[in-house]
């Protein structure tokens, strides 16, 4: 799993100070400042959506795309197929699909739920790419690691 690293150039009391509030604790650690005060933004993309519907191809090229913006602009961003989602993997590895460039452009930021691979029976798929596989939490990716790293989720 991709560790997160932390951002605390700038540590601030106040909740109104908008230019580098991100999470708010108690004991003001943890604070992550915009991408426009200079430092990275951290982000998790989660892909849930299966395979079935062009709702579901929409979702996964708004997750490719957001992915691609986070990486273009250097922050750090990670990219998680996980249950149905795992599904797309077999997908966008097809040269022939629509979206493969795009796929492409953020596989090295991939990751793929190991459970879901095998639930979803796209072990081979997963095997011939280059995606790495996460088994952070009883074979899950761990959300609960990547909220503690100071990353952002953002599912689709």
């Amino acid at each position: 799993m991709r560790r997160f690293r932390p951002c605390l150039d700038r540590v601030v009391d106040r909740p109104d100070d908008r230019s580098c509030v991100r999470h708010a604790r108690s004991d003001n650690v943890g604070y992550r400042p915009f991408t426009r005060d200079g430092c990275m933004t951290d982000a998790a993309i989660v892909v849930l959506a299966g395979t079935e519907s062009p709702a579901d191809l929409g979702r996964v090229v708004n997750a490719l795309q957001t992915a691609k913006e986070f990486d273009e602009e250097g922050d750090d961003v990670t990219l998680i197929f996980d249950g149905a989602g795992t599904k797309w993997v077999r997908e966008l590895e097809d040269e022939d699909h629509d979206y493969h460039a795009l796929y492409a452009a953020v596989s090295h930021l991939a990751e793929v739920c190991v459970y879901c691979v095998g639930a979803y029976g796209v072990n081979d798929a997963v095997d011939d790419s280059e995606v790495d596989r996460i088994d952070d939490y009883e074979g899950h990716p761990s959300i609960r690691l990547l909220v503690a790293d100071g990353a952002e989720i953002i599912t689709f």
